[in-house]
């Protein structure tokens, strides 16, 4: 069933859900830091087109904090939708947290480096140039979620304990915040967790996506919950989030729909 609900259009889906009278739902959704100021952005237009209403948490992907979504499963939470990283939710999935065949990939996302607003952005556009910023950088800051792990296993490392020193893992808040602060010189985060606070009236300004070797782009995934209790109106909410309407404002949040990233990579 949850395969045919993928394949799919958003409106005989909704035509199925009048015929068989699914009545207004809150759907329990809980999303990592990539993807939550889009899901954010799209609650007020999905609840509107709709008549749901959608209840959204945030928590990291994976780490050891109790707000991680893994460790919030594992701990009783109940929810409709999860919204990870696809290897985070493929291991919920396998430890039965998650629907088996219900994940369907949302976005590709990229990791970002920012300074505080105002502050000379520095050129990171090639490795050596990157080197020199990690290098000469007084604090760093990283994320507990997939880009920073990918950044302290296997980035930081390369560059000794000079640098490793100068690092600090930022649980449960945006490295943003700190930045922004002037607590940290720089910071380390996926590109969308960085847009939030940028612009007019940012705290920070986002130098640009970190070069090969260096970056990795995760993709993040949603998948029904186990135990769900609005499935259907849950289905629902993943065909709108993958419609090609919501391109642009993904796009604008430093994402790249998943759909158009495998027509890029064919």
């Amino acid at each position: 069933m949850l395969k045919f609900f993928s394949k799919v259009t958003s409106v005989a889906f909704l035509s199925l859900l009048f015929v068989f009278g699914v009545q207004a739902a809150t759907i329990e959704v809980i999303s990592s830091g990539a993807f939550y100021a889009t899901m954010a952005e799209l609650k007020p237009v999905f609840e509107e087109k709709t008549g749901h209403q959608i209840h959204l948490s945030s928590g990291s992907s994976m780490g050891a904090s109790a707000t991680s979504i893994p460790n919030r499963l594992k701990n009783g939470e109940t929810f409709d939708l999860i919204i990870l990283a696809s290897d985070q939710l493929d291991k919920m999935i396998a430890d039965d947290f998650a629907l088996k065949g219900s994940r369907v990939d949302l976005v590709h996302s990229s990791i970002g480096m920012m300074v505080k607003k105002g502050q000379p952005k520095p050129d990171i556009s090639t490795q050596a140039q990157f080197d020199k910023v990690l290098v000469d950088a007084k604090s760093i800051g990283y994320s507990a979620s997939a880009s920073g792990t990918h950044l302290n296993e296997k980035v930081f490392p390369y560059f000794g304990e000079d640098v490793k020193a100068k690092t600090k893992l930022i649980v449960g808040d945006r490295v943003a915040t700190w930045v922004g602060r002037g607590d940290l010189e720089i910071g380390f985060q996926q590109v969308s967790e960085i847009v939030p606070f940028t612009g007019e009236n940012g705290s920070v300004d986002l130098v640009g996506s970190i070069p090969s070797p260096y970056q990795k782009v995760t993709i993040f995934s949603v998948g029904v919950a186990k135990g769900s209790k609005e499935p259907a109106a849950a289905q629902e909410l993943v065909i709108f989030l993958t419609a090609k309407e919501n391109f642009p404002r993904l796009r604008a949040q430093g994402l790249i729909p998943a759909a158009v990233a495998r027509d890029i990579a064919k």
